[in-house]
Order: structure tokens, then sequence, then C-alpha cells
């Protein structure tokens, strides 16, 4: 069952007289419960696919589908609403409010998604209830990043969005991490439903681990690889 379909997607920025293609007439499909890879050098168009599948910007032309509803016709409203409740972030740099606390920073969502999970149960999954009243400062930088992978997890959401996760991370930390989102695609304890991981990043090692591997170069989807038998994290030589 396919939950993201672009059909056509370009998106396009204008300076002067001069006209930059970020994505160029992309179409492609993706299915639900799957841990998708997106690589690409830096320029190819992999952030700007993200940030049109999470509702953080509109295509220029060509039609997003998510879970059979049109995004890319959507209102401000109706695409802040769509950022609430449907896709989780979760970026290279951990974005947690620093006078808050693991529990405080992972409560804000609760204001916001309407099918939120409980939030103590979610710092419990992610393994950080020792450091429920911690501050962001106080916490090491794959303990910050487990906090942001506990609060895009906390509104229930169906695809995770990943902008390189494991960048600013040692390679035990990144197993770990990878480990995390991989568990959330088969459905947890905490939610039956599996979720749609979509990882954009620079390493090819992450992509052994993926159900599918987009590759994206000068805007454009140089190939889109289905493998039938991805490794395990713990396989991958990391």
């Amino acid at each position: 069952m396919k939950i993201v379909e672009f059909k056509n997607v370009s998106k396009t920025y204008t300076n002067g007289d001069h006209i930059l293609k970020a994505l160029d007439d992309v179409s492609l499909e993706i299915e639900k419960g799957k841990l998708i890879v997106v690589l690409g050098p830096s320029g190819a168009g992999k952030s700007t696919l993200l940030n049109l599948l999470g509702g953080l910007d509109s295509p220029t032309s060509g039609k997003i589908i998510v879970d059979g509803k049109d995004i890319s016709s959507l209102t401000k409203n109706e695409l802040a609403e769509y950022r609430a409740n449907k896709v989780g972030f979760i970026f290279q740099f951990y974005n947690l409010i620093p006078t808050l606390t693991v529990l405080e920073n992972i409560s804000l969502v609760n204001e916001i998604s309407h099918n939120h999970l409980d939030t103590k149960k979610m710092i419990d999954e992610v393994g950080l209830l020792d450091h429920i009243n911690n501050f962001p400062a106080e916490l090491s930088g794959g303990e910050q990043q487990r906090v942001s992978i506990a609060r895009a997890l906390a509104k229930n959401p169906q695809i995770i969005l990943c902008d390189e996760p494991t960048g600013a991370l040692d390679s035990e930390t990144g197993v770990m991490i990878l480990k995390l989102l991989s568990k959330m695609c088969k459905g947890s304890e905490l939610s039956d439903d599996k979720k749609t991981v979509i990882i954009v990043t620079h390493n090819q090692n992450i992509a052994k681990i993926a159900d599918a591997v987009i590759r994206v170069k000068n805007g454009r989807i140089k190939s889109y690889e289905i493998q039938d038998k991805p490794l395990s994290v713990e396989e991958v030589e990391w």
C-alpha cells in the first residue's frame, strides 16, 4: 500500500535572471511501513524533496499525494495541521529547547498533535527515563538525538522524516539511532501502526539497511532500487 506519491513534482527558485531547479519533474511512490534512504551529493535535491514531503515548502508544479490527500494544494493552516499530525521530523542538529527538560521538550507535541502517545512511555522507549528531568546541555549528543526522536515519535505520525540523523554522532551512537528508526517501521508495543521512515544522508552504509534506495542527482531521480533483503543494522560494518 503506497502512502506517498510524487507526480511530476518540480521546485524552482528564481534569483534575477537565474532559475535554479532544485527538483525537476520528479515522480515516485513510497510504500507504507518501509525504511527509505535518499542518497545524493550536496545540492542534488535531497533536502528539497524532504521539505516538500514534510509540508515545509510547496512545489512549483506537480502533485504530492500523502495517504490519499494532495498536500500540494493545502492552505498554510492545513499544512500546519498536516505537519502537526502526519509527519515527524528528526534533524542532524537536534532543535531542542535548551531551557526545557527532556520531559518538557517531548511534552510540547501534546499541544499540537491530536493522536499523541504517552510522553513518559516514549522516553522509556528511547532509554532515557533516568534523564527525564535533565536539560539538553546535560546530555550527550546521542542522548539529545534520542530526545528528538522521542519527540518526533510522540506525535504518533505516519511518516518520519530524517535529515542526516546520525551525521553529528559517533558510530556507536549512530547505530543505536538507526536501530530505533528501523524498529519503528515494524511497529512497537506503543503504536501498532507501522511507520514509514525516510532518511536523507550522504552515508552509503545506511543504504544497506533500507527497503528501498533513492538516488538523486541534479534535482532528478537517478535510480530507485528496491532491496528485497536489506541488512539488519547489526550486519553492517560501521
